[in-house]
């Protein structure tokens, strides 16, 4: 077999740690003239220029001036058929699932209309730098079809599932628990571990289900190993009352999955804005995760996400974009809005534990931080190149900062897109801004 081998020379950042367990300090890697060494579609070697150059003789380098790579972002929480009702006016979840997202969610019956929307929506991730993402389809099972296939073209690592959904919607979106087992069986067999794809069973929420479709969902989720399970949880408070209501006999919303064993690694859960103490001990002992999505909290305004409080019981933490409640595909929004959260509730995100949650710790939250989520040797070769001079703004700010933490910082806070110079997925460049 031929090799291929490919470096690329920039400045270097990447997380190695969490900074809530090491220390700020102690959690990254930082290369101000670094070298990144790709052997076929691996990382064979992150360092300084200095010692990695005399190395590499004969091999091709990309040179960045003024500009940073890192791993590409991880986005633990979006809805792909939710990308054409994006920045939809006036309503709070559930009347903006009826008014919204139903009837978009309603066209994916066509095959067609998915691969074509699943097009835009990869090339939106892609030009944001996000590698890889956990993915909502629809109830329909061609949603994901032509989600993975478009996936596979780019030889990108990507997890996807198709709703599961048997009441409280509108008929031309619900299935049966029998159809629904079928169906995501079927889809299981297809695509989960094909390339860099993976299956998630996709139990829209709670009150969409019901226990017979939840029981079949928890029997899909136990049968296959490394398969994953994605739904949402205690978004919005109106939602948890439904939940009480639709579920009398259990404790509480997270009982209501457990009870089901629809818990335990690589079980997501996006939102978790209004958890007790309780769920997060439990959440964390059962190896679960929580996707943190800043942007549609507040657009929805389901409320505040406690970051400090789920770290300290433990819980696996990611980022999520939640498009298309959320505002943007962008993961460096997600982080600028993130902040505002804290600094809400009166405490703070450093710099650090941002590119922490929207790199490695995205991967620890879905059980992949043995193929992403930093340079480490052997390691997917997902990264990106953010660019120091993207906007007029951007680069006069830059010129200003004195440390790597105000650099960093100023590139979150006032990056997007356009800071996107080139998307890598598995050593391909896969994202070239013009």
């Amino acid at each position: 077999m031929s090799t291929s081998t490919h470096a690329y020379r920039a400045a270097i950042l990447h997380s190695i740690a969490d900074p809530a367990v090491v220390g700020i300090e102690a959690s990254y890697e930082y290369f101000d003239d670094g070298v990144l060494v790709v052997e076929n579609g691996l990382i064979k070697a992150v360092g300084h220029a200095v010692d990695l150059l005399p190395t590499l003789q004969g091999v091709a380098i990309s040179q960045y001036p003024n500009a940073l790579i890192s791993p590409g972002f991880i986005d633990t929480h979006i809805h792909f058929p939710q990308t054409g009702m994006i920045a939809s006016y006036g309503e709070q979840l559930l009347d903006w699932l009826n008014t919204y997202t139903f009837p978009t969610e309603q066209q994916f019956a066509d095959k067609a209309h998915a691969a074509e929307v699943a097009s835009i929506f990869l090339k939106e991730l892609l030009r944001n730098g996000t590698t890889t993402a956990l993915v909502f389809g629809t109830v329909h099972k061609q949603s994901v079809d032509a989600f993975f296939e478009a996936c596979e073209v780019l030889n990108l690592r990507m997890i996807a599932g198709k709703v599961m959904m048997d009441r409280n919607a509108p008929d031309y979106l619900t299935d049966t628990p029998e159809s629904s087992y079928a169906d995501s069986r079927e889809l299981i067999e297809r695509w989960h571990g094909k390339g860099r794809l993976h299956y998630a069973v996709t139990p829209r929420f709670a009150p969409t289900s019901s226990p017979e479709q939840l029981s079949l969902a928890g029997e899909l989720f136990q049968q296959y190993p490394d398969l994953y399970m994605h739904t949402h949880l205690s978004e919005n408070r109106q939602e948890i009352e439904w939940v009480k209501g639709l579920f009398p006999e259990r404790k509480g919303y997270l009982d209501v999955y457990d009870h089901y064993r629809l818990i335990g690694p690589r079980a997501v859960f996006a939102h978790g804005v209004h958890l007790c103490d309780d769920e997060c001990k439990r959440l964390a002992e059962t190896g679960s995760a929580v996707a943190f999505c800043p942007t549609s909290n507040l657009f929805l305004g389901s409320g505040l996400f406690d970051l400090p409080k789920l770290e300290a019981h433990g819980v696996r933490v990611g980022l999520g974009t939640d498009v298309g409640a959320g505002t943007s595909f962008s993961q460096l929004q997600s982080l600028n809005e993130a902040y505002k959260v804290m600094q809400l509730q009166g405490k703070k995100l450093d710099p650090f534990k941002s590119l922490y949650l929207a790199t490695l710790g995205g991967a620890r939250a879905l059980y992949l931080d043995d193929k992403i989520g930093n340079f480490a040797q052997g390691k997917d070769a997902d990264f990106v190149v953010l660019d120091y001079q993207a906007t007029p703004l951007l680069s006069y700010r830059l010129a200003q900062a004195t440390t790597l933490a105000e650099k960093l910082f100023a590139l979150i806070m006032l990056g997007d897109d356009r800071a996107i110079k080139e998307t890598f997925a598995a050593g391909n460049s896969v994202h070239k801004r013009d």
